[in-house]
């Protein structure tokens, strides 16, 4: 629904800074020529009020109730894609900006600069002169922030959409690697370049291997899940009373810490080691035997006994890989606590 409306609210705004640009600009225009051919002045601060449709300010308004109402939409519903979101307001702010560089620009610019105008403005002070010459020649509203937002939100979309990614652990199924309210970083560009949103590859790099922590969309739902690479395309895995077998061979354990009914424990996943735990007193009655699928991975978190991964909701397909986890950058469990860097550092 957010998403939805967002697109409804971003048409409607490009409609009526059109109509403001085409036809408020040409009554504002109008006025301000009926005061200079009758040679009439009026004070600086009424000048703008006197040449300013009363329509025009009531589309302000609108404008403004539209984004507002987006915004409560937004707080109140907990609703809506932020990739979408920011492709959205990206596309929005700079097609008004180029629309305003290639069609009203120049027109404005003229227009000031005619000997007309340049002459009645000359009556007021050159403060005056400057911010009249600056109401004249400027954008309408909509697109001077247009024209403010469109180089952050394109930096903001290249970042996060091709290099790296921001995200927060939300649960604690990667415990003991990842724990709740870790703030990581996730590169974008290791498994291969993909268009936001869409989610289409355009550009190979790397795929993923063994061990890896990956960020995913699980087969079931459209949210980010993050859980460790087990299985490749091809593997045969068996995982039999918390023993994981990888082709026919067991995983080694070696038992790092006991804190019952935890076990701390460093599992060897064909080369890469990393730490996981296991819960003497959780028996999920959840052994299997499977053959990974081409295009596929098989994904568990690192808490095995607390874990909703491919044992529950299946194999992940390759177009659902978001990107490669490999930092945590803070932690701030709450908003009562204070963040920390006591975690920062690669992840394993």
């Amino acid at each position: 629904m957010v998403d939805n409306l967002l697109i409804f609210i971003s048409g409607a705004s490009l409609v009526i800074w059109f109509v403001q640009e085409r036809f408020a600009r040409a009554q504002m225009q109008k006025k301000l020529n009926q005061l200079i051919a009758n040679d009439q002045k009026i004070p600086a601060e009424q000048l703008q009020n006197v040449t300013m449709p009363r329509w025009n300010e009531w589309l302000f308004k609108l404008i403004f109730a539209m984004w507002f109402g987006w915004g409560a939409s937004v707080v109140l519903l907990k609703d809506g894609d932020f990739a979408f979101v920011l492709v959205i307001l990206t596309l929005f702010s700079g097609l008004i900006c180029g629309l305003d560089r290639l069609i009203f620009a120049g027109a404005r610019r003229a227009y000031t600069d005619s000997k007309s105008v340049v002459e009645y403005l000359a009556k007021y002070t050159q403060e005056q002169r400057e911010n009249l010459s600056l109401y004249f020649g400027q954008e309408m509203v909509v697109g001077e922030y247009a024209k403010s937002f469109f180089p952050v939100l394109a930096v903001v979309l290249v970042l996060r959409s091709f290099i790296v990614e921001p995200f927060q652990i939300p649960s604690a199924s990667m415990e003991p690697s990842l724990l709740i309210g870790d703030y990581i970083l996730v590169n974008k560009f290791t498994y291969g370049i993909r268009l936001p949103v869409l989610g289409t590859k355009v550009f190979e790099v790397d795929e993923p291997h063994r061990g890896d922590v990956m960020v995913f969309f699980p087969p079931h739902k459209d949210i980010y899940f993050i859980k460790r690479v087990i299985g490749l395309p091809g593997d045969h895995i068996r995982y039999q009373n918390k023993q994981l077998f990888i082709n026919g061979e067991a995983a080694p354990q070696e038992l790092l810490a006991e804190l019952p009914p935890l076990r701390l424990v460093s599992e060897d996943l064909t080369g890469v080691e990393h730490l996981m735990q296991k819960n003497i007193k959780v028996h999920r009655m959840d052994d299997f035997s499977i053959t990974v699928a081409p295009g596929h991975y098989w994904m568990m978190g690192d808490n095995r006994d607390n874990s909703s991964d491919s044992r529950v909701w299946g194999q992940v397909p390759e177009d659902r890989v978001v990107g490669k986890a490999f930092a945590i950058w803070l932690h701030w469990p709450s908003i009562t606590d204070f963040p920390s860097l006591s975690r920062l550092g690669a992840i394993r």
